[in-house]
């Protein structure tokens, strides 16, 4: 079934009586967006739609799975979104930034040797340089000793620890978004308890994640709004006919930034209208606003 308007995300800022909505464009300065689209080409129709009725500067998305001469440039470029950095692959993962506020691409790393485009940086003009994940899901079974793609996930993290650590500095005003495929906290999946043997919650995933976090001191955006003993989601699975009356999700995807961006958050959202209507995405938008 539906949900609601798209107009209306879910706010996760501080309650405002009777207007739940995120600020309008014109009371702020900078909205980024982050989206595992799940086939960009497929729901083309979706992202125009959330582009017009949201105004994000920046949408980041995962999962495009389209080779980049096929990524719906054009189409992006006449809703206002000209400038772009595509690192795609065909039928399989794949990031992109599309925006209206200049940038550098400042190019991609292939994070355990493979060339499976699971990241991209840019640079804002004048603004904050900004990381799009797509962290590898990890398989079913949460053991790297007989599931491969379970061992590559902790690998994947490894390496963005060491890398970061080395390579750039807390000090450094960034934004790193994307689906990191991993659901941290307690209140960031609807059964702690039931969910603990399974992948995207077990305790080896979270620690991983817990040490990327920790070593620049990012600050989780959206949980600065949002208390953690509050439930927050933002995927919600296929399986699941009746999505939203069960309400069985997890969150998934995230917006961190550096220290010297924290006072300037303003607000943040999980779009969940989005992940209704027709063929919608397994995943909700998630967006911060920075003053």
């Amino acid at each position: 079934m539906p949900a609601g308007p798209i107009s209306t995300p879910v706010s996760v800022s501080p309650p405002q009586p009777n207007n739940p909505q995120l600020p309008e464009p014109k009371d702020r300065v900078m909205r980024i967006a982050t989206w595992n689209i799940n086939s960009v080409r497929l729901r083309l129709p979706t992202v125009l739609r959330f582009l017009q009725e949201q105004a994000p500067d920046v949408l980041c998305l995962q999962e495009t799975k389209t080779e980049d001469k096929t990524f719906p440039a054009e189409a992006l470029k006449d809703a206002g979104y000209v400038h772009q950095a595509i690192r795609g692959m065909k039928s399989y993962n794949g990031v992109a930034v599309v925006s209206r506020v200049p940038f550098t691409d400042e190019g991609q790393r292939d994070w355990c040797g493979k060339m499976d485009c699971r990241h991209l940086a840019v640079r804002l003009d004048g603004g904050p340089e900004v990381h799009n994940f797509y962290v590898p899901a990890g398989g079913d079974e949460p053991d790297p000793a007989i599931n491969d793609k379970f061992a590559h996930k902790l690998d994947f993290l490894a390496e963005m620890q060491s890398w970061f650590g080395a390579e750039r500095k807390g000090s450094d005003p960034m934004v790193l978004v994307g689906d990191l495929n991993i659901a941290p906290l307690e209140h960031d999946v609807w059964s702690h308890k039931q969910l603990l043997k399974v992948v995207s919650h077990t305790p080896i995933e979270v620690e991983e994640l817990g040490k990327l976090q920790a070593g620049l001191g990012w600050v989780d955006a959206v949980r600065h709004f949002v208390p953690e003993t509050e439930k927050l989601y933002s995927w919600w699975s296929y399986r699941s006919k009746n999505w939203e009356l069960a309400d069985k999700g997890r969150r998934l995807d995230h917006v961190w930034v550096t220290e010297p961006l924290k006072n300037r958050l303003k607000s943040a959202a999980v779009v969940k209208a989005m992940r209704g209507g027709e063929k919608p995405s397994d995943h909700a938008p998630v967006i911060v606003d920075l003053d």
